[in-house]
């Protein structure tokens, strides 16, 4: 497997990310089209990881319901948000300052994964990211994502959602991890279509802000073990 390019968008407009990862998974799919057909001329894939923190967002994908948004345009730009109609896997869900989102734009043949087995490399690095803070995060059958207490009838909590779209076994969109996050913005929504689950964030359940870059850095790091990803910055 080729390179990877890592990039930190840093603080991103939620609609120029999109624009941007758009760029970069239509190119990745040009070059796997024009290796099929040109055997004798093949061009090098190179996998990206973005991160970017979005200004306040709600996104719906595909699957979604828009009644899983409970306010109307008028009360969103109170709260000074943006909504966007996705075209990525999934529900209703928030983007904000102190999250970390995750944009992997992979060649999962490539890679020799399945979408299934792709996301479950995701919510593993995100699961081995939050141990290292001593936060057990874990699978909640039925759905996507790392959850705390699943199995804990009224505590069961989301701390990391995931969506994602994949055309010709290229990956884009992703995840999204609550590390600061102002968690006031999800009772606007039943997120991810959940209407008896919630949503927590790290420092939620450890007490304390957490230093943003540091988890931006670890979470990385367990990216780069779990998908065995040769990164260039």
């Amino acid at each position: 497997m080729g390179a990877t390019i890592f990039e930190d968008l840093q603080q991103t407009e939620y609609k120029k990310a999109w624009e941007y990862q758009e760029s970069i998974f239509d190119e990745i799919i040009g070059i796997k089209l024009h290796n099929r057909e040109n055997q004798n001329d093949l061009k090098d894939i190179t996998n990206r990881l973005l991160f970017v923190e979005h200004p306040n967002v709600y996104t719906l994908g595909k699957s979604g319901a828009i009644n899983n948004l409970l306010i109307n345009d008028d009360f969103l730009k109170k709260i000074n948000a943006s909504y966007y109609k996705s075209n990525r896997g999934g529900d209703i869900t928030y983007h904000g300052p102190g999250q970390i989102v995750g944009y992997p734009i992979f060649d999962l043949e490539l890679m020799g994964l399945t979408v299934k087995s792709y996301i479950h490399k995701l919510e593993q690095a995100i699961i081995n990211c939050l141990a290292d803070y001593g936060i057990v995060g874990d699978r909640l059958d039925g759905a996507t994502g790392v959850w705390l207490d699943k199995d804990v009838p009224g505590k069961a909590r989301k701390i990391s959602a995931i969506g994602v779209k994949a055309s010709r076994y290229v990956s884009m969109h992703g995840f999204a991890l609550n590390v600061n996050t102002d968690l006031s913005y999800f009772n606007h929504i039943n997120p991810c279509g959940f209407v008896d689950k919630g949503v927590t964030s790290m420092e939620k359940e450890l007490g304390a802000k957490q230093d943003f870059e540091k988890v931006k850095a670890d979470l990385l790091n367990h990216l780069v073990k779990v998908f065995e990803l040769n990164l260039n910055n």
